[in-house]
C-alpha cells in the first residue's frame, strides 16, 4: 500500500468485509491512504492517527457510529465525519445528521458518489466526478438475473478485476450469513434476521448480486414470512451455484 505522507489519511469503520473492501478500494483511488477498522474497539486504537476524515458505519457489532462520534467530539476531536448505512429510513438519516455527521451515504453506493462526497467534505469539490448511485429497488414480478454485470462494473468504474475479486469475497462470506439467517428465522427472531440482512443488502449491491438483493429486501420487509425465506434460500442456492460453474 502507498504510504505517501502527502496523501490524506482516512479512517473507514465498517464491519462487513465486502463493504469494507469496496469502500477502501474506492477511497484509495481518490487517491488517499485508508485505515480500516471493523469495530469500535479497533477504531479507538486508530483515533490519534491524524485522519483528515472519518467514515463510520451507523451500526457495528459493539455499538454505533453515532455514539463513537459523540464520544470523540466530547474529547475535543473535530475531524469531519461521514456516516454510511443500508437503512433507508429518513429518521435514521436525520438522527445521524443530528449526531454531527456532515452527510449520510446510503449503501450500496457507487464509486463516483462516494468520491465526490469525500472530495467535497475535504474541501476539494470537483464537478467532473459524476454522482453514481448503485442502489437498485427491483420490484418487477419476474425473477431478476443472478448477477447484474453492468451494475457492478458501473459501481466500480468499469474495473472487471475488482468486480471479480469482490464477488469471490462475497461468495466466501455467503454460507456463514445464510446459516446465521436461517438460525434466526428458525427461532422466530425477526430482529436477528434483519440484522444479518442489513449488511448483506449492501454487499449485494456492491457486487451486482441482483437476485440476492431482491430476496434480501423482501425478507427484511417480512422477516418471519415463510415464502420470503424460501425465496431467500433459492436466491442463495442460485448464487452459490455460479461459483461452481
Amino acid at each position: 500500500m502507498n504510504a505517501d505522507p502527502a496523501l490524506p489519511c482516512l479512517l473507514l469503520l465498517e464491519d462487513d468485509p465486502v463493504s469494507a473492501a469496496f469502500l477502501a478500494t474506492a477511497l484509495e483511488a481518490l487517491p488517499a491512504r485508508v485505515d480500516v477498522a471493523a469495530s469500535l474497539v479497533e477504531a479507538e486504537l486508530l483515533r490519534d492517527a491524524g485522519h483528515a476524515l472519518w467514515l463510520f458505519d451507523a451500526n457495528l457489532p459493539d455499538g454505533t457510529g453515532g455514539a463513537l462520534l459523540a464520544r470523540w467530539r466530547m474529547q475535543g476531536l473535530a475531524t469531519p465525519a461521514l456516516a454510511h448505512t443500508a437503512d433507508p429510513r429518513p429518521e435514521e438519516r436525520d438522527a445521524l445528521i443530528a449526531a454531527g455527521f456532515a452527510n449520510v451515504l446510503r449503501k450500496p453506493l457507487g464509486v463516483g458518489q462516494l468520491q465526490e462526497t469525500v472530495r467535497r467534505v475535504l474541501g476539494a469539490e470537483t464537478s467532473e466526478a459524476p454522482a453514481l448511485d448503485a442502489k437498485r429497488d427491483d420490484t418487477t414480478a419476474t425473477a431478476p438475473p443472478i448477477w447484474d454485470d453492468a451494475a457492478a462494473l458501473h459501481a466500480l468504474n468499469g474495473n472487471a478485476s475488482i468486480v471479480a475479486a469482490m464477488r469471490d469475497l462475497f461468495l466466501g462470506e455467503l454460507p456463514a450469513v445464510r446459516m446465521r439467517t436461517a438460525d434466526a428465522f428458525t427461532h422466530a427472531d425477526a430482529d436477528a434476521v434483519r440484522a444479518e440482512l442489513h449488511k448483506l443488502q449492501a454487499s449485494c449491491g456492491f457486487v451486482g448480486a441482483t437476485r440476492m438483493l431482491a430476496a434480501v429486501m423482501a425478507l427484511r420487509e417480512a422477516p418471519l414470512s415463510r415464502n420470503a425465506f424460501v425465496q431467500f434460500e433459492d436466491a442463495v442456492e442460485g448464487t452459490q451455484r455460479t461459483a461452481l460453474a
